[in-house]
């Protein structure tokens, strides 16, 4: 399965932050056959091979490993996760805030009649001074849109095989 692109919901927790002027938002999503509830999807996002990666990147940061108990944690209610603070949450939806508010990351595991799962995943950009995104980040969008897709991609393949 394909993480394809789609419109970020309208009764998301994403919506209202990705509509302001000059945000820059995506999102991306993927069929899953079975059940899947967010603290699931959460463990399996959080654990691929791809943000295992950004795991390391992110303990070089912070100068401190990011282990795999704070994300059991975030999935069982944690307010803080990593440079994350949990900005919205319910059941089917997490939205997440870098430390500095200009990034937000969104998950939801949306169940489906016939007891499929749709998984989502949604990033927004808050604009700088000006109202604009600047030249560094618009040139990483690209490479960002290709990231989110294989996280989504693999963490689907995770609650599949394992």
């Amino acid at each position: 399965m394909i993480a394809r692109p789609c419109a970020v919901p309208g009764d998301s927790l994403l919506a209202p932050r990705a509509a302001q002027p000059g945000t820059y938002a995506d999102c991306f999503e993927v069929m899953h056959p079975g059940a899947v509830d967010l603290a699931a999807f959460l463990t399996a996002f959080y654990s691929t091979p791809f943000f295992r990666l950004e795991r390391l990147i992110l303990a070089l940061v912070l100068r401190r490993p990011v282990r795999q108990a704070e994300v059991a944690a975030l999935a069982a209610g944690a307010t803080h996760f990593a440079v994350w603070t949990v900005e919205g949450r319910d059941a089917v939806q997490i939205l997440l805030a870098d430390r500095a508010g200009r990034t937000l990351s969104w998950l939801a595991a949306a169940p489906k009649q016939g007891g499929a799962t749709r998984l989502l995943f949604g990033s927004a950009v808050l604009p700088g001074q000006g109202g604009r995104l600047s030249a560094p980040v618009r040139a990483l969008l690209p490479l960002h849109r290709l990231y989110a897709r294989l996280l989504l991609r693999s963490a689907e393949w995770r609650l599949r095989w394992h």
